[in-house]
């Protein structure tokens, strides 16, 4: 493991965590939408990681895999019979976007993404105490 492996790692996790947020903030923000550019209810995302191999040698960091729709998870139905999109019964379906869970999420990927931005300050502090080394 090189030095500077740790800025590596702590660099994946930390773009991996601002797409996390970003797809929270997406999902948060079309919560009440009743519909998307396709005519269709949005369905919300989830952002799958996957963990990086450092060649055999250790940890590796993470990356985005993919962004998939929540499709097990089944939509919103509302009562508004007046509404133009409102099925033959009165409901309209509304997205499958919980935004208390978009909420933990959120705040969980903005934690991990502080943790990280300190293990990075961290190790930097502690690269430059090293240098220092023998000093005066």
């Amino acid at each position: 493991m090189s030095m500077f492996s740790v800025f590596e790692i702590s660099g994946s996790a930390l773009t991996a965590n601002s797409q996390r947020m970003n797809v929270t903030a997406s999902n948060l923000a079309n919560a009440d939408s009743v519909a998307g550019p396709d005519g269709k209810p949005y369905h919300a995302r989830q952002v799958m990681f996957q963990a990086l191999g450092q060649d055999g040698r250790g940890p590796g960091g993470v990356r985005v895999d993919r962004v998939v729709e929540d499709t097990t998870t089944p939509l919103r139905q509302e009562y508004r019979p007046g509404h133009p999109l409102a099925d033959a019964q009165g409901y309209v379906s509304l997205p499958n976007v919980d935004p208390v869970n978009e909420m933990v999420d959120m705040i969980s990927a903005s934690r991990s993404y502080q943790a990280n931005v300190e293990v990075m300050n961290t190790a930097k502090t502690l690269m430059t105490k090293t240098l220092t080394i023998g000093e005066g």
